[in-house]
């Protein structure tokens, strides 16, 4: 069975997307059956991959509403060797549509229904913590959280951990368990003072729970979307390439002991 990581944090613009693509992609390259679920209404995985939201038929709205089978919903990039679960917009209304008692619980269900096809499955998370997201920790065996190295970082993630908790307790009545995967650092200008400042003061709050691997602000992860492609293929000698690569290993040796 696959193991399911959300990539949540409630504030926006943390690279959350960048991270879910990019990890998605290394893991892919090291031979991982990978699972991407989008998972945001804006629908930024689905367009940074180069999918044509437009053209889609099916999507992850469709899934959580009991129209498509998740294995009929699915895109298969060859040339990165892993699967996505697509998003649109429509998916901003799915709180409407949706009237299960345990809505919370569906995308787990639906999840379960191929999980032994993946080594990994992860979600793209909307920055909220509304049913999307939710669903998404209750889905999940961890959560990844990516904060970005800059001022107030650690400012409102008190409530993302509340919720996680919160998760963590009501799943134990079902013998699951919640995770903290780690937290990734994001968007570190080496060339600052503040930005390292940054850093000590997440790894103090979080002691141990903080991946090695640090993200650096790097252009070529910012222009490699409006190619629809992930860093790792569009500019793979870059440092974010590298850098999304010593993610995966990380992840790897966290769960499966490899290096």
């Amino acid at each position: 069975m696959g193991k399911v990581i959300a990539i949540s944090n409630q504030k926006g613009g943390v690279g959350k997307t960048t991270t879910s693509v990019n990890l998605s992609a290394a893991l892919g390259l090291l031979g991982k059956k990978v699972l991407l679920i989008d998972l945001d209404p804006q629908a930024s995985t689905t367009t940074s991959l180069g999918i044509n939201r437009s053209m889609l038929y099916s999507t992850v709205t469709d899934v959580l509403l009991g129209e498509k089978y998740i294995g009929n919903a699915l895109i298969h990039l060859k040339e990165l060797n892993i699967d996505v679960l697509p998003a649109t917009i429509e998916l901003a209304h799915i709180e409407v549509k949706m009237n299960d008692v345990d809505r919370e619980q569906i995308l787990g269900y639906r999840i379960k229904e191929i999980s032994d096809l993946y080594d990994y499955i992860l979600i793209d998370c909307p920055p909220s913590l509304g049913l999307l997201t939710l669903s998404a920790l209750y889905a999940s065996n961890s959560v990844l959280i990516p904060v970005q190295c800059q001022f107030l970082a650690i400012d409102g993630l008190t409530q993302l951990l509340n919720t996680i908790r919160i998760v963590q307790k009501n799943m134990k009545l079902n013998n699951k368990n919640l995770m903290i995967e780690g937290v990734l650092l994001t968007m570190l200008d080496r060339r600052t003072k503040n930005g390292w400042e940054i850093v000590h003061e997440i790894k103090n709050y979080f002691n141990e729970g903080v991946f090695d691997t640090i993200i650096t602000s790097n252009v070529a992860a910012q222009v490699a979307p409006t190619f629809g492609l992930p860093v790792i293929t569009y500019a793979p000698k870059s440092p974010a390439s590298k850098l999304y690569k010593s993610l995966a290993k990380e992840i790897l040796k966290q769960n499966e002991g490899r290096k």
